[in-house]
């Protein structure tokens, strides 16, 4: 994508923003993931670590795209690493949840330029109330628990597929997974109220 004036974020309309967060989270990953493979190649091996997020196996209100780009990067990865297993290079996908970094503060913000007023400002306001309280009262995992989960994930010969680390990262996606659709969305929205 070539930017353009409306590629500047306090110009972007919610489309563009959209594109961003694919260009971002797998578009860019996709293009140093390119490079990097004929080296891996000729070296007989090696091992990709995608980022994704626990928001890569769930939802959340107002974060679609944000969602639908982490969904498509595990998916991305999976197929990845189906294609890469003949070369011997394994293709893991890191899930953190909850991580103390500048990242909360960037989806309030992005949160509340686009759905801050209108039908969705109230659920913004819960979610936004909701998100800085877990960051307050220290519910947000250390950053040094990604390092010391790439760490491990370098050293070891034969990595997992997934590494699920983080504040809410198990159990957010444990329920996602074990209690279908219906009941998760009925928990996520009870929140809201």
């Amino acid at each position: 994508m070539l930017a353009t004036d409306s590629m500047v974020p306090w110009k972007m309309s919610p489309l563009d923003a959209a594109r961003q967060q694919f260009e971002v989270n797998l578009f860019g990953l996709a293009c140093v993931t390119r490079q990097v493979i004929p080296h891996m190649r000729k070296a007989g091996g090696g091992t990709i670590i995608n980022t994704s997020s626990m928001g890569g196996k769930m939802y959340m209100p107002l974060g679609a795209w944000y969602h639908a780009s982490k969904h498509a990067l595990e998916g991305w990865s999976d197929s990845l690493r189906l294609d890469l297993k003949p070369f011997n290079i394994h293709v893991v996908v890191l899930e953190p949840g909850v991580i103390d970094t500048d990242w909360g503060g960037i989806m309030m913000d992005n949160m509340k330029k686009y759905s801050g007023s209108g039908l969705y400002a109230k659920v913004a306001e819960k979610i936004a109330r909701a998100t800085s309280q877990m960051y307050v009262k220290g519910g947000a995992s250390k950053p040094s628990v990604i390092a010391d989960t790439i760490a491990r994930i370098v050293a070891d010969k034969k990595p997992s597929t997934r590494y699920r680390v983080g504040a809410l990262a198990k159990p957010l996606v444990w329920m996602r997974v074990f209690l279908g659709d219906r009941l998760f969305d009925k928990i996520i929205m009870l929140q809201l109220k």
